[in-house]
């Protein structure tokens, strides 16, 4: 640990009343911290980085015509999914088998419930089978919540609601909290990238797809002569809430133009309007307007 994560993490340890400074090998094992502890290690955390974070971490240096979008990443590591329970539509939000749907959520009270500290607590674990690299991925995208928004991941103990993170196929999530042990898969191979953790706890937190928004056709045109035959739903209009935030090309929930396209890098199946060759999906993080739609939807 080097010093300044020292220093950081013995001031939360004073204010939050806990000692934090907690060795990381251990992160993988649920319900052995409390709240503050979670805050402290992730607040503190700075892995030695493996050729696979590095490779992450270097991602926006692609030059863009062969950056590959989200949702190629998603697409491809979640082709063979469409048999599994849960069942997955628009491309990675899973959803109960009894009711297939992917319905804005927060209307019937999919929150997470507030604390009376004016905090968001979202009790968690990371299975074990993630190597430590991997790990390091998944509690830097978690830990980037906390320094523009009022949602804190927490170890989870006891908690009946809680999200845990397994490499199971496919990166995919539920939409809101459902109640329970809610899955986020992040597969090993291919999934673990900062955009695409985000990407999923932002599902899970109750976001959908930019490009599925209710004012999406003011924006964006669907081409659907240019999609996957049986994939078409993925793109089909939702009735969101859009919290009075405009439409964003560079949100982290965007998919790229090709997306489920029948030939991509040629037949697009999306594309901006009024301008044609507005980038779209290639979001490394989250955008200044999907901060922006955490602290209002949590009243942050």
């Amino acid at each position: 640990m080097t010093m300044m994560s020292l220093l950081q993490c013995v001031a939360l340890s004073l204010l939050i009343g806990s000692v934090c400074c907690n060795p990381i090998q251990v992160f993988s094992e649920p319900g052995i911290y409390d709240e503050g502890e979670l805050m402290g290690a992730l607040e503190g955390y700075e892995p030695e980085m493996s050729n696979m974070v590095e490779e992450a971490e270097d991602y926006e240096d692609v030059p863009d015509d062969d950056m590959p979008s989200l949702s190629d990443i998603e697409e491809a590591e979640n082709a063979d999914l469409d048999q599994i329970n849960p069942t997955i539509t628009y491309g990675d939000i899973a959803v109960n088998p009894r009711t297939r749907n992917a319905h804005p959520c927060t209307a019937r009270g999919c929150k997470w419930p507030k604390h009376s500290n004016g905090l968001v607590y979202v009790p968690v674990e990371i299975s074990s089978r993630y190597n430590e690299a991997e790990k390091s991925v998944i509690l830097n995208g978690l830990a980037s919540f906390y320094r523009t928004t009022c949602i804190r991941f927490v170890w989870r103990k006891t908690s009946q609601d809680y999200l845990s993170f397994i490499p199971k196929d496919g990166c995919w999530s539920y939409l809101g909290r459902q109640g329970g042990k809610q899955e986020v898969s992040l597969q090993r191979s291919g999934c673990i990238y900062h955009q695409t953790v985000q990407h999923e706890v932002l599902h899970a937190l109750g976001f959908h797809h930019e490009q599925v928004r209710s004012d999406r056709d003011n924006h964006v045109t669907i081409l659907t002569k240019n999609i996957i035959p049986g994939k078409e739903r993925n793109f089909e209009k939702t009735a969101t809430n859009n919290l009075r935030t405009p439409y964003d090309y560079n949100s982290v929930m965007h998919y790229g133009r090709f997306a489920f396209s029948t030939e991509r890098g040629k037949l697009p199946t999306i594309v901006p309007k009024p301008n044609p060759n507005v980038r779209i999906g290639l979001a490394t993080q989250m955008s200044s307007n999907d901060i922006l739609r955490v602290n209002r939807l949590y009243n942050c």
